[in-house]
Order: structure tokens, then sequence, then C-alpha cells
């Protein structure tokens, strides 16, 4: 130890006792670190295509892209950006002005490079700067104007358009900022080269990324607002009133992927919410209910520039005036896209160039088979074949219908008749079987036993805020019911979204753990009511129709198989203390695979990982996993799964290993950008649609299905990621599984994607 070494520690080894003495029978162990690690888990390769269904040939929104010279490398540095007086910058959309100044003022300092920079703290070249490290000043004027994160918005002749012009009508106010960019990294093009061989690395990763940060910046530079991997145009045709001063924008995602095919660029339509642009006091009559304008001594030196984001959550009626109108047609979607492309002008993009990047027009064609919809079984052994992913329950019996003997009805309608709809209700549930059986005999005595009562709320009350409705309305049936009922029927008042709904539903299942059924009754009819019970009987633990081979299903049928569904869903925007909800849910009564049960937690907001799978209490096991495998147990004839599938939903695909090394320790691609479109057809691709090669991953185990039928707007296939397979599925039997289990929703006689799932499969060995 030096002298340097005794200054700094030995105060602190002098304080330290000495070490206690090895008795002389005790033989040290040399630790091992290295034994003792665990082998990180990294998602399967893929084992093989599959080959059922008709053979179809579909449009994909991918565009494929050459990559002219791979020789050469992107040099990555690093952004630092301060004030004059040495505080660092922070303000968002700051940093674009700064740099292009930059670029500029110092240009022949900087050889004259052009930059992708991504806005923050990275910046990118295709070869190096002069130096490693290089420090510039730069003064800006009216530097807080622009919320766009990029330059001025120009009209159609380059020239300032009428908002700009509102801004540069404002003071300007100079400041200085100091600029450090220093070396970071360099990236060999011919990453992009490996990532198409299935060899991912960082390096490819970013190569990609750099790809990203170019088209960004194009968007930037048209004045465009950036949104992660979107941008949205200033442009009045993209934008649709919601309500509350709020409007959807249109934009468009894109992104570079690495595929089976090639690279390809990712490109679709996108939404975002803007604020109104125009007088503040316009915004606040329509957002905040402001009565009196008038006493705004600011209404006229103010207003509100365009593209600026909103971020709040939407009121119920604003999130279903946005679903509405931002529906598209396939070929309403297909020429967006296309002409997107055409305006673009990604080939005169400087660094696109520099780096032989050329972007192809034309939708990539891709193979897909479409997979014969699985029989279904309804009431009295009756089997059918689902047309187009649909069917319905005309002249057909619930499989299995539940019992319905204690349940009344909450009325908030003041103009409807609770009496005939209950009427109604009991007679088209005895034709689909739901019938009251006396609990001495077996034989069915009559049908829906007719409700405890009908609980009208008062006039009184109708004006008064939805919780306090509730309260009053859940007082009177608390007050007079003998008993906690089977269910609640609740008529809402005949509009769409009523406000009651939420709160309603958190008094009932929340607080008192009681089943019910809302209903809003405007066009009331045996369809109607048949949907109804379809959701009643399942949500009482009935069955209403299950698949026909669903005891024979291989791979499942002939080994106890525990099927779960994993997802965590978060606050709205700018809730960033709510909690998040982690919900699982998991079958039972094997070998059925239509019964489901759910398990729900809360857990730390913003939290993707579910943190309570496994949570030991004392000696006890708490967590999800333990309550899923006790109940299938007691469930399926004391049988303990030997094999567990789980679906693991809200995943990106940076977020696999976390799964794969943390979460699954415990016991995959979300808003993916893929559609599909049937050449010259107008009509969505057909439900069974699977897609297992050019645009999927060029080496992971991944594939696309449709399984519904997409009957309003365009399609979304739902991307699978198989990270881990030990039960040794081929591909057509894992496809079709897939397929099967999009027809056991029990709610809906449509086939549904079995959410935005990602897969996991392993056998599992009991003890619990």
């Amino acid at each position: 130890m030096d002298s340097s070494e005794k200054e700094g520690n030995g105060a602190a080894l002098e304080s330290l006792p000495p070490p206690p003495p090895v008795p002389p029978h005790v033989v040290p162990i040399k630790a091992e670190p290295d034994a003792a690690k665990k082998v990180a888990r990294l998602p399967m390769a893929r084992r093989g295509i599959g080959s059922k269904g008709q053979k179809i040939v579909v449009l994909t929104n991918h565009f494929n892209v050459n990559v002219g010279s791979t020789d050469g490398h992107f040099f990555h540095y690093s952004v630092s950006l301060f004030y004059e007086d040495g505080r660092p910058v922070d303000a968002k959309g700051v940093g674009r002005k700064v740099i292009d100044k930059v670029q500029e003022t110092y240009g022949s300092e900087l050889a004259g490079k052009n930059f992708a920079y991504d806005g923050e703290k990275s910046l990118f070249t295709i070869g190096s700067l002069p130096n490693n490290k290089h420090e510039f000043t730069v003064v800006l004027e009216d530097v807080s104007s622009n919320r766009n994160n990029g330059n001025a918005s120009p009209d159609g002749n380059g020239s300032p358009n009428e908002r700009e012009r509102k801004r540069l009508k404002r003071p300007y106010h100079s400041k200085t900022f100091k600029v450090e960019i220093s070396f970071a990294a360099k990236i060999p093009m011919k990453a992009i080269q490996s990532a198409l061989r299935g060899q991912e690395s960082e390096n490819s990763q970013e190569a990609l990324r750099v790809l990203d940060i170019i088209l960004r910046q194009h968007a930037a530079k048209q004045g465009c607002l950036l949104v992660r991997q979107s941008f949205f145009h200033d442009n009045q045709n993209n934008f649709t009133d919601i309500g509350g001063g709020v409007l959807g924008c249109r934009g468009f995602h894109s992104s570079f992927r690495a595929t089976q095919g090639g690279i390809s660029l990712n490109i679709d339509v996108s939404t975002t919410m803007i604020i109104r642009p125009g007088p503040v006091v316009d915004f606040l009559l329509a957002n905040q209910n402001a009565r009196n304008p008038h006493s705004l001594d600011w209404s006229k030196l103010c207003s509100l520039v365009s593209l600026q984001r909103y971020t709040k959550a939407l009121t119920t009626l604003q999130r279903a005036s946005l679903v509405e109108k931002s529906r598209q047609k396939p070929q309403e979607r297909m020429n967006v896209l296309s002409n997107l492309l055409r305006t673009s002008n990604y080939g005169a993009e400087p660094l696109l160039r520099s780096c032989g990047v050329s972007i192809n027009s034309n939708f990539t064609q891709v193979e897909g088979r479409v997979l014969q919809s699985p029989k279904l079984r309804v009431g009295n052994g009756e089997d059918f074949i689902p047309r187009n992913g649909r069917w319905n329950f005309n002249n057909r019996k619930l499989v299995e219908p539940t019992r319905i003997e204690r349940w009344a009805v909450a009325n908030f309608s003041a103009r409807c008749d609770p009496n005939n709809i209950v009427q109604s209700l009991i007679r088209c549930g005895g034709m689909k079987g739901i019938v009251r059986q006396h609990p001495l005999f077996h034989s069915a005595l009559k049908q829906i036993a007719h409700p405890f009562d009908v609980f009208t709320e008062m006039g009184q009350n109708r004006r008064l805020p939805p919780v306090a409705r509730v309260e009053k309305m859940f007082e009177m049936i608390q007050s007079k019911l003998p008993g906690a009922p089977q269910f609640l029927l609740c008529l809402l008042p005949d509009r769409k979204n009523s406000d009651l709904y939420g709160p309603w539903k958190r008094k009932n299942l929340s607080e008192f753990g009681i089943v019910t059924q809302c209903m809003a009754p405007v066009k009331v009819n045996d369809q109607y009511l048949t949907n109804l019970l379809l959701k009643i009987n399942a949500k009482l633990g009935g069955l209403n129709s299950m698949l026909t081979i669903e005891r024979s299903i291989p791979m499942i049928s002939n080994v106890p198989t525990i099927i779960m569904g994993m997802d965590v869903s978060h606050g709205s925007p700018g809730q960033s203390d709510v909690p998040s909800i982690a919900a699982v849910v998991s079958s039972r009564q094997w070998p059925l695979i239509s019964r489901y049960r759910a398990a729900v937690r809360t857990q730390s907001p913003k939290l993707e990982m579910i943190d309570s799978l496994f949570k030991p209490s004392g000696k006890e096991d708490e967590g999800i996993m333990r309550e899923a495998l006790l109940d299938f147990y007691t469930s399926s004839g004391k049988r303990k799964p030997d094999q567990i599938i789980i679906f693991r939903d809200g995943v990106s695909e940076s977020q696999f290993n976390q799964v794969l090394n943390k979460e699954l320790d415990q016991v995959i691609e979300k808003n993916h950008h893929t559609k599909f479109f049937q050449q010259g057809s107008p009509d969505n691709v057909q439900p069974g649609t699977v897609i297992d090669n050019k645009v999927c991953h060029p080496k992971n185990n991944d594939f696309y299905l449709c399984a519904h039928a997409g009957m309003i707007g365009t399609t979304r296939p739902t991307h699978y990621h198989i990270l881990l397979d030990q039960i040794g599925f081929s591909a057509d039997d894992l496809q079709e599984l897939v397929h099967s289990l999009s027809y056991v929703y029990q709610r809906s006689t449509t086939a549904i994607s079995v959410g935005e799932y990602i897969l996991e499969l392993l056998p599992l060995f009991c003890s619990f």
C-alpha cells in the first residue's frame, strides 16, 4: 500500500476489529461466483414455418429498403447544451434550433458534415468530425416561441404561414448557448447486414436507430410535431374535432425494421390529441366551462398556436368520438400511406443518400395462409362452423346455462318500461336454456326467476352528480334486499357512454363484489337481449359455447396444462400517481380451455413488469401464481399442471429479456404498426390469416395472426413472439392453438384476437 492509499483508507482500517480466527476443523470453500450466476435466457430462434391453411397473397405496409454501401461508419456524439451562465438547458424543442445554428455558423469547422440529431443528447454523422470534442457558442432569438420541436412551417411558397407570422410579430428575446459535442462511439454500417442475418447486436440496433432519427429530423424540418416514432403535420385536413377544445390529429408512425425479407420501413397511420389552435378564451369555454369570457381582459394579445399536444385523459365521449372519426377502411389507409411516401421526398434526404439508402414506394407482397375456423359446440350437443369469424345463437341454446334466481333491477332511465325489459329477458333466456331449477328436483320448473324488485331512481336524484346518484340507488337497494343478489341488472339513462357507468361498476364490483350487468334501453330486441344474456351467463359461471375439439387438442388435452394471460394497465397520461393494475387470467377445469378465472393486483405506477406473481409473506406465498395453480388443482380433479402456457401482453421488444430473466423467474411487441391488405379488394383480410415469413423477424420465432373479422376500419393483426418453448410445438400446432383460443371468448359471438399477446411455453412441475 503506498502513502496515498494509507491516507485515504488508514482511518477506516484502524477502526475495524481484526477478523475472527478460522477454527481448525473448518475447511474454507473457494468462492466461484460464475458457477452461481444464472445463464441469461434469450428469445428462442424460429424452428420452422407453418404449412396449414389456404395460401393467399396479401400486401403489407412495409416498404423495402435498399442499402447501397455498408463499408463506412456512423459516428455517435454526445450533445450537452448550456445557457450562458452554465446552467444546463432542459427546455423541450430548443435543441434542434441550437444545433441548426451550430451547423449554419460553424459549418467549415465541422467539415461540412450533415447531422442526424435526436433533439436531445445524441447526434450522429457519417464519418467522423474533425475533432473528438468541439465547443461552440451560438446566439438565438425568440427561443421560447416554438413548441413544435421543429423549425417554422412554410406554406407552399416557402414563406412562413399565417400562424408563424403571428409568432414573428412578438418581441425577440436573444439568448446565448454553449454547445459541447463529444465523441461517444463508432457504429459500423455492416451491423445492418448482421441484423438481416438474425445476428442482432447493440450495434445493429443503433444503426437502425440512426436511420429512424434521420426520418424524425426530416419531419422536424417540415415543422411537424414529433411524438416518439410518430410525426404530425400542421394540416387542418388531418384534424378532427372530438369536443372539449381538443382535436384528434392524424399523423404517421415510421420505423426501420430488420425482417426476413431485408430492411423495411414500416409506415402506418397514427393519431395524437392536440389543443384546438386559436383564442385561449375559446379553449376555456369548451374545455373548462368558463361562462363569462368578458371578465378575461386578455381574451383578444393571447392565442394558442397549433400542434400543442393535449396530454390529459380523454372523457368517455371524447374517446368514443376519436375512435369513430379515426376509422379507415383498408383501401383508404393504403391511399393515405401511398400519398405520404410520394410527398415525403425521402429520396432528397442528404443523410439517407450519403449512406446509400433508398426506399421503395410499393407495398411489400407477402404470402399468407387462411386457417379454417374451428368447430364450436353449443347446447344439446350441436356443432357448427362459424363463417367469416362470426356466429349467432339464433335457434341455439347455451352449452352450460347458469341458474338465475336471486337478482334485482336498478333503473336509472326515465324513458323505459323496466317491467317489459324484464319479461323480454326472461323469455329470451328460456329460449337459450337459462332456466330456474327447484332445489329438491333436477327437472326445470320455469324460466329465469322474476327479479326481487325493480328499484327506480327518484326524480329529484337525477340532478345529482353521478357518484351521488349511485350512492342513493345503492342505499335504496341495500335497505330492501334480504341478502346479496346473484347479480344486478342496471338500466342506464338512454344515451351512449353514461357517466354513471364507472361509479356504478366501482361501487358494485370493487366495494361489494356484486356481479352487475349494464344496458342502455335503446332498440332492445331479441338479438340485443341474447348478447346481454351471453355476458350475464359468463359472469355467473356458465359456458356459452366451447371448442368441439376442446378435450382432444394436440399436446394440451393429454397433459394437464394451464393457460394464462397477463397484462398491466396504467393510469391515463398525466396521472403519474395512479397505481398500475396487474391482471392475470388462468384456465380451470382441465381439459377445458374455455373456462378462466381472474386475479388482479395494484403495483407501482407505470411499472410494466408484474411484481406480484410470487409474493412471500412470512411462510406463505400470496402471489398470483400460487392462487392460479391452487384453483387449477381444485377444479381439475386434484391434478397439478405439468405444462404452463403464458400469453404476455403489453411488453415491447426491448423488454423481452426482462420478461424472460426477471418476470419468468417469478412464475412479449406492443403497439406494433404492421397491417395487411387484400390485393385489389376493398375488404379486410379474412379471419384466420396467418403470416410467418418475409416481414417477420429474421431469426426469432414470431408470427402475425388476424383471427377476427374486421367489420369497421382496418384489421389490426396480433403479433406473437414465442420467447421460450420447452414443450416443443410445431409451427402449425401452435398457430392453430392460438387461432382456436380466439373462439373461446364467452362474451361475444365473434372471433377475437387473443390480445397483443406474446407467448412463453414451458413444462412446469408444481409443488404447492
